[in-house]
């Protein structure tokens, strides 16, 4: 359990889904705000000052889930898990391109709701910790930064999503390294997928390559290693 009260906002219009959400997040120690549209998030998002964000795709009025996640992710990098229906899955992926973190799919079990939550805040947590030992990587056109957790391409910042971050700088801190989906899953989302989908880092590794890549004449690349995962290639 926490030991001290992270903000929690829920953003969920079904009744049972949410009160099963704010009950376990409760029981953990959690300070939890529920909302059921995503006008309502967006008017109490400063005010609450969450320390992670579930949000629904699917809400009755207002913007949806999409909306919201695009209008939060343009001022803020808190940590977003998205909720959708099984029958829906592609709706995931897209809010993943849309800056969410990761995404859970209903009907889902409580244990490992808060499992999901519980990893996205140690993660969180992790990396500030590991800003404070001054980590710097350079490459040729390539700058990473993890105190101020900033990238920069030929000179210009690029403005990334924290998983963004966290999965460019695990992969540039071990050049040439392949990783699996599912060790990249474990490590930079702290949390296993025994069986489960990994499209999360997938869709991660298409925005890092086009807010990167597309369109500069660079000498590193996130290579795809067919049938086996990724990694961080330099020259060649």
């Amino acid at each position: 359990m926490p030991t001290d009260k992270k903000r929690i906002l829920v953003v969920e219009d079904n009744p049972d889904d949410a009160k099963i959400m704010v009950a376990v997040l409760d029981s953990e120690g959690y300070e939890t705000r529920h909302v059921p549209t995503g006008s309502q998030c967006l008017q109490v998002f400063d005010e609450v000052a969450p320390d992670l964000l579930v949000l629904d795709i699917l809400l009755p009025e207002g913007p949806d889930g999409f909306d919201v996640c695009r209008q939060i992710r343009a001022k803020s990098d808190i940590p977003i898990i998205i909720v959708t229906a099984r029958d829906e899955e592609v709706d995931a992926v897209v809010g993943l391109e849309l800056g969410a973190d990761d995404y859970i799919i209903k009907p889902f079990r409580p244990r490992e709701f808060v499992a999901r939550v519980r990893a996205m805040l140690r993660r969180a947590v992790f990396t500030e910790k590991a800003a404070a030992q001054k980590k710097h990587l350079t490459y040729p056109g390539l700058e990473i930064d993890l105190p101020t957790r900033t990238a920069k391409v030929l000179g210009d910042e690029v403005h990334l999503t924290p998983k963004e971050f966290d999965l460019l700088f695990k992969l540039t801190s071990n050049p040439r390294r392949v990783f699996t989906r599912e060790e990249l899953i474990e490590q930079v989302w702290g949390y296993s997928t025994p069986g489960g989908d990994l499209r999360t880092v997938d869709t991660h590794i298409k925005r890092l390559r086009k807010k990167l890549q597309e369109g500069r004449d660079v000498a590193w690349s996130l290579s795809t290693v067919w049938g086996v995962g990724y990694r961080f290639d330099i020259g060649g």
